[in-house]
């Protein structure tokens, strides 16, 4: 009984300390082809703004995904359509010398779940509706070999 105590014990604390997703969305492209004018919109609500919050992105793309990076544009606005935050990441998918895809991933595709460094411990100044937009800005339009973008926001 004692161990079963303990057992559900470390459990709850566990899950309390890893943080609640209030966004985890996935969008796919047909045919694993992205184009530049296809960015994608996530919008979820903040309701605490007591929590920091870490945004990830989540991108599967296959092993012939022409290119070890990828640059992502990010802009995250306010229920308003005030910009807060708007730059441009680059995502490393490969090892640059080996040519070995990073991530989890099962035959040729493969999923990397990335921060997004300009949104980890982001505070909100206040409670409300907000839009997360990701598009990608590599040179190939369409770009071969990504399947999906998804975004990720966790508040801690």
């Amino acid at each position: 009984m004692r161990s079963k105590v303990a057992t559900f014990v470390l459990l709850s604390v566990l899950l309390a300390c890893k943080g609640s997703s209030d966004l985890k969305e996935i969008r796919d492209f047909k045919d694993s082809e992205w184009f530049i004018a296809k960015k994608e919109t996530f919008v979820f609500e903040v309701k605490d703004v007591q929590k920091v919050y870490d945004f990830n992105y989540l991108v599967r793309n296959t092993v012939s995904y022409p290119y070890y990076n990828l640059y992502l544009n990010q802009t995250l606005t306010d229920d308003k359509g005030k910009v807060l935050v708007n730059s441009m990441d680059e995502v490393i998918l490969f090892n640059q010398k080996t040519g070995k895809p990073y991530g989890d991933g099962m035959g040729d595709i493969f999923d990397n779940r990335i921060a997004a460094p300009k949104l980890q411990k982001y505070k909100f100044a206040k409670p409300g509706k907000y839009k997360w937009t990701i598009g990608h800005n590599m040179r190939p339009d369409p770009l071969q070999g990504m399947m999906s973008i998804g975004a990720e926001v966790l508040g801690k």
